[in-house]
């Protein structure tokens, strides 16, 4: 589970901050936890994406070491989103 203030990897989001962690109505009564994230570089972007069963990619952000590789990957140039995480974890890292 990610915890409130986490950066983490969207896979249709991008980078994306963990604004919060909020309770939604579900069935029966019942509420289910979401996270709140919203984008790193369009902060008028926000997603609800359920903490359990997402269907949705999330991930901790890449590493440098991992951000170095994906770099080297051809197929990057065809994932802006992914291009713009990579780019964004160099930049972090001062690279």
């Amino acid at each position: 589970m990610f915890q409130k203030k986490q950066i983490i990897y969207s896979e249709t989001q991008g980078v994306c901050i963990v604004d919060n962690i909020v309770q939604l109505p579900a069935t029966k009564g019942e509420t289910l936890p979401y996270y709140v994230l919203k984008s790193v570089f369009d902060t008028s972007k926000v997603s609800y994406i359920p903490v359990n069963n997402h269907q949705v990619v999330l991930r901790e952000i890449f590493t440098e070491d991992e951000a170095r590789e994906l770099k080297k990957n051809p197929e990057l140039e065809k994932n802006e989103i992914l291009k713009a995480a990579v780019e964004y974890v160099l930049q972090q890292k001062g690279n």
